[in-house]
């Protein structure tokens, strides 16, 4: 398939609001693709590549050689292109990515080389592309949705499942079953602003957990053999010894288990996200990194027991089965409210949400206990809160848009106040923007700019923004060391001085 398809139909589904449009788009799409190149192809669509970070910024981006005039790069080519520049390593890499990157971009005509671009700065957003894409295989394929949603939740892949089925029909999806020793992409939660809200919301009876800040973990036990594998399907058994000895410890020996790795410190407090992240993510020397942080499974979920599927169980009797499988120490905190119109229980469930707090720990989760576990979707039976933390902030810069926020600043570079009176910063964020917000702050961000490189819009510091955020961690990214989790923009603050933003010091004392 040329590049130029791809890249034109990327433009029309950012364009549109429209969602059986964007569905429609992609359908046709998919239906001319061969099935060898449907999993770049998605990957593309989502704004990702195979390859992972290549290491290409905007200063190798910004001055693009002259364009082809008729579009001959297809994504094979691409594909190939990029793992090239991957594998440049070395003195002279920066030189090398370079000529690469060149060549890639004087194969690629104008419209070729913008959608290049923001494929390569991780520019590319076009609204929760993977449940559009889905949808648009099972339409091309003459699918039912449901039945392809499943296979994409048992499986894992929808990449893989699209190209089995647009090569074989429906009759493929057959092939897609739950397997112990094949991952399952992990249910996930919508939002509520309290507890009482999320039980009234579910309006059965639930339970209410612990929300665990820690890596989400897939525990698969067949016989003796034991994986392990993370919310994004990555194996990482090798890095986590103390979690496949408690697997094995465990009764039954063909299992699927959910839950998260934590650590606690000295007092039984629950250390930062990221020396968790950072001790899983450690490749070398796991003996040292485990002596030094050690890591403690808690599981609250079962997805097989006995070898046979429990996915569609209801949430209480799920939770029997692991109270059979896990031991007490290793599931998660919980108490349950039988009657949701109960005052006394609805208190004593916030109550519990206070204590999780006091203890650390970031929220909680509202599950109700008659659902089946959804696997790969963001169910509205399971509802997590959380607090929310706000801070007022100034905007040192934004980026130009792309698709429907084109001619719009969208991404907004975010700075606290130093003592000295200039501005750290803290991040960037384009969540919670709306179309009227957008419209608003370009307006007034062209008031303050100061330069426009035709990808960055420099302003005065002076417009201040109320940032929502989920939490500050360690980042070597900024100058402070410090970004944070999950920003998104709550409202602009034109009424609000910039001397009167929050302090690098409130960021930083907000961490404990």
């Amino acid at each position: 398939m040329l590049l130029a398809r791809l890249a034109d139909v990327s433009q029309q589904v950012a364009a549109t609001s429209a969602r059986s449009r964007k569905i429609g788009a992609l359908a046709e799409l998919f239906a001319g693709t061969r099935p060898g190149d449907v999993a770049l192809v998605i990957s593309y669509l989502a704004g990702r590549v195979p390859q992972g970070r290549i290491g290409i910024g905007w200063s190798v981006l910004k001055e693009p050689p002259p364009p082809a005039d008729t579009p001959s790069l297809t994504v094979s080519d691409t594909d190939a292109a990029l793992t090239r520049l991957a594998g440049v390593t070395g003195p002279g890499a920066q030189a090398g990515r370079k000529r690469l990157v060149r060549e890639l971009m004087a194969a690629a005509t104008a419209e070729e080389q913008q959608f290049l671009m923001r494929l390569l700065m991780g520019e590319v957003r076009q609204g929760a592309l993977d449940a559009i894409a889905l949808e648009a295989v099972a339409k091309a394929a003459d699918a039912p949705a449901g039945d392809v949603r499943r296979a994409v939740m048992l499986d894992g892949s929808l990449p893989r499942v699209a190209r089995a089925l647009l090569a074989d029909g429906p009759a493929a999806l057959e092939r897609f079953r739950l397997r112990v020793g094949s991952p399952v992409q992990p249910m996930l939660a919508h939002t509520a602003k309290s507890v009482t809200e999320a039980v009234q919301a579910l309006q059965a009876a639930c339970v209410v957990e612990e929300k665990l800040d820690g890596i989400r973990v897939q525990v698969h036990r067949t016989g003796e053999d034991i994986r392990i594998y993370t919310r994004s399907l990555d194996d990482i058994t090798d890095r986590l010894p103390e979690v496949t000895a408690a697997a094995r410890e465990m009764t039954g020996d063909h299992f699927i288990l959910d839950g998260e790795v934590i650590a606690l410190d000295d007092a039984g407090r629950p250390v930062p996200f990221q020396d968790i992240a950072s001790r899983v993510g450690s490749r070398v020397d796991v003996d040292a990194a485990r002596a030094t942080l050690p890591l403690s499974p808690v599981f609250f979920d079962v997805l097989a027991a006995d070898g046979e599927p429990t996915l569609d169980l209801p949430g209480g009797d799920r939770h029997a089965v692991l109270a059979r499988l896990v031991p007490e120490p290793m599931r998660v905190r919980r108490t349950v409210v039988e009657d949701p119109a109960s005052a006394q229980q609805i208190a004593a469930a916030e109550e519990f949400f206070a204590d999780t707090l006091r203890r650390g720990h970031e929220g909680v989760l509202v599950k109700a206990l008659d659902a089946p576990y959804v696997a790969g979707r963001r169910g509205r039976s399971w509802l997590k809160v959380k607090p929310v933390h706000t801070l007022d902030l100034v905007v040192l810069a934004a980026e130009w848009g792309h698709g429907r926020r084109t001619g719009l600043l969208s991404n907004l570079h975010l700075g606290a106040r130093a003592a000295d009176g200039t501005y750290v910063m803290l991040g960037k964020t384009f969540k919670g923007l709306t179309d009227e917000m957008l419209r608003w702050q370009t307006e007034r961000l062209r008031e303050l700019a100061t330069g426009d490189d035709g990808f960055m819009v420099t302003v005065r510091p002076e417009l201040v923004v109320e940032i929502a955020y989920d939490g500050v961690q360690r980042s070597p990214r900024y100058p402070a060391g410090v970004t944070l989790r999950f920003a998104r923009v709550v409202r602009h603050r034109p009424d609000k001085p910039a001397g009167q933003a929050d302090t690098i010091e409130q960021v930083i004392d907000s961490r404990s």
